[in-house]
């Protein structure tokens, strides 16, 4: 008689769903470390590169032409500093303030050459304040 009063107790069925908390949660980790590791690879790649992907990079040339442009070219002295917000740099060339080149480049980092007698190439750009703007595609030092 005693059997009669006892109250049939159910634990929950954790067996069934537990592949699948242990699949969601085995996603996540590996999700996460492998961000990390992408992460860490991206910021210790090297950084010291002067020049889109692609681009020939040495110490005395960076940059590379496409054959289909016609490019314009100037030699002279590469100098920081733009002007009127035109050029990140400009190039000092021999007969005076009005032949000096202002620079841009979305493909070279330029300041590695400065103080050097570089050779550039790039195509001229419309601008307001620089006599001659010219957005870089190749550099080589003299």
């Amino acid at each position: 008689m005693e059997n009669q009063n006892q109250v049939a107790v159910e634990t929950p069925k954790i067996s069934k769903s537990w592949p699948l908390i242990a699949g969601a949660l085995a996603t996540v980790v590996v999700g996460v470390a492998a961000a990390w590791l992408l992460f860490f690879k991206v910021m210790n790649n090297n950084s010291s590169s002067v020049a889109a992907p692609g681009s020939k990079v040495t110490d005395t040339e960076a940059g590379r032409l496409d054959p289909k442009i016609q490019y314009t070219d100037a030699v002279g002295t590469l100098v920081s500093g733009g002007i009127g917000n035109e050029g990140t740099h400009h190039l000092d060339r021999d007969g005076g303030v009005s032949q000096t080149v202002y620079l841009t480049s979305s493909v070279i980092d330029l300041e590695s050459f400065v103080g050097k007698k570089v050779r550039i190439w790039g195509e001229t750009l419309a601008s307001k304040k620089a006599g001659w703007l010219m957005d870089i595609s190749k550099i080589q030092v003299q």
